[in-house]
């Protein structure tokens, strides 16, 4: 056991009624997730539709489900089920589909795409909610019967039956793997080989800690730009806490932020705290002669270059922001609108520009591994063999990054993942070539401890309430 199992059913069509109920047809094709099942229950009806098109259409459980909540009008109580429901099934898919495995006369590959959400579903409910185990295995065949696989009502009313019979801790007890590090993997809802990337970083002491925090709910953090409003001015304005390390951070505990007038009037916008520092530590590491030539390698979607572009402005700098998708480029755009930024399409590794940047900004592309919290379902789509994929572009953008700075100028190379691959060999590997030398990262980040014992910056959810970033600043020799 691995800490779960990854559905070989996603993206097809429900059987026809000629197929033995609850199989799915091998000749179908992609399933569709459309047609929503209507049984009268608003909040189970919009988390078996979100859990449908995540798997059918690798749609994003965090759009979808706003949206959808909206075009159906479900608001208050109802709303806050469907939300619990939906992510928290995405979140715990693994282990679901471990119990259902348990408690099926098939295996999950042969199991209907309907079939095996409203499956998730019911089993989540009875394993992790204090619903009622009647009215979580009537809704979830009832929810079989309206997404139009009849005959499989038996089969899912067995298995859902099969599953309440045991308390969760016993289900939990009798599947955990033996070894300890894919046992914590289980408990906490994620793939063995998340949880060992974790552990090279962190230790066997904290590796609980910082799984479970990946499924606690994240404070929306907003952030102040710089030369338009303060934190303080933001914190009065809607209600919220300032913030911890980022002087331009406010904590915003509860509430939609695209409604606040200071978000909507571009004052203020949604960034995690980590990321605000990593953009700050671009504009605040010293630099001699500063001759206000900046840049932004990758710059998509825009929230660092928004505030790297607010900093250039206060000095008298300017900002070149690069993307290589046309689509984001256009993201940055509107985020940088009346800032001293301009956009570039082009491929960080090639840019085409002309070298001799006193502060080179490399936010990488990487596995986004530090932000699980954000998106329930993530830790099950993403793939290890990614990995090793990313860190070669990432070795080619921050090599690309050193040769466009100047002699003496700063680059600062971040991700978004603890991975590492994607951190420290990343930047190990281009401090052998010679060409730049490593500055304590922790001096630009100040309050911020126990951030890992290298010259780095490693922030967590669990340490620090931020995404999970990493920082590390050169300067070129």
């Amino acid at each position: 056991m691995s800490g779960g199992f990854r559905s070989r059913a996603a993206g097809r069509r429900a059987e026809p009624q000629n197929t033995p109920a609850g199989v799915k047809n091998r000749g179908a094709g992609r399933a569709s997730a459309s047609k929503p099942a209507r049984i009268g229950d608003g909040a189970r009806e919009a988390a078996f539709d979100v859990v449908r098109r995540v798997e059918a259409d690798d749609a994003f459980a965090n759009l979808v489900l706003p949206k959808l909540l909206r075009e159906r009008k479900v608001t208050g109580r109802d709303a806050a089920f469907a939300t619990e429901l939906a992510y928290g099934t995405l979140r715990t898919q693994g282990v679901l589909d471990a119990v259902i495995a348990e408690c099926s006369s098939r295996a999950l590959g042969e199991i209907a795409p309907e079939v095996l959400a409203a499956l998730r579903l019911g089993a989540y409910q009875l394993m992790y909610t204090r619903v009622d185990a009647h009215a979580a295995v009537d809704t979830s065949v009832r929810l079989v019967e309206a997404a139009g696989t009849v005959k499989a009502k038996g089969f899912v009313n067995a298995i859902l039956r099969s599953i309440a019979r045991k308390p969760a801790d016993q289900w939990m007890q009798s599947l955990a793997p033996h070894d300890p590090v894919a046992a914590i993997a289980f408990r906490t809802a994620h793939p063995e080989w998340i949880a060992r990337s974790f552990q090279q970083v962190l230790g066997p002491n904290e590796l609980e800690e910082a799984l479970a925090a990946d499924s606690e709910r994240p404070v929306v953090h907003l952030v102040a730009r710089p030369g338009e409003i303060s934190a303080a001015e933001l914190a009065a304005v809607t209600g919220g806490d300032e913030g911890t390390y980022s002087p331009y951070a406010v904590y915003l505990p509860e509430g939609d932020p695209g409604k606040l007038e200071p978000v909507r009037d571009g004052l203020a916008g949604v960034q995690d705290e980590g990321s605000q520092l990593i953009a700050r530590a671009a504009a605040e590491v010293p630099v001699d002669d500063d001759g206000g030539r900046w840049l932004d390698l990758c710059a998509g979607p825009g929230g660092k270059a928004a505030l790297l572009g607010s900093l250039a402005g206060i000095e008298g700098a300017r900002v070149d922001a690069v993307e290589v998708s046309e689509h984001r480029a256009e993201l940055i755009r509107k985020s940088v609108g009346g800032l001293p930024v301009t956009v570039t399409v082009a491929d960080g590794r090639d840019p085409g520009l002309e070298p001799g940047y006193d502060r080179v900004l490399v936010d990488a592309p990487c596995s986004g591994l530090g932000a699980l919290r954000r998106r329930p379902e993530a830790r099950w789509k993403k793939s290890e063999d990614e990995i090793s994929q990313l860190a070669v572009l990432q070795r080619e953008l921050l090599e690309s990054a050193v040769h466009l700075a100047k002699p003496g100028g700063v680059v600062v190379y971040s991700t978004c993942s603890p991975d590492l691959r994607e951190t420290r060999s990343v930047v190990d590997g281009v401090l052998a070539a010679g060409d730049v030398e490593e500055l304590d990262a922790s001096e630009f980040v100040p309050g911020m401890e126990n951030t890992g014992s290298e010259k780095s910056v490693q922030m967590w959810p669990h340490r620090h309430g931020t995404d999970a970033m990493f920082l590390a600043v050169l300067r070129k020799k």
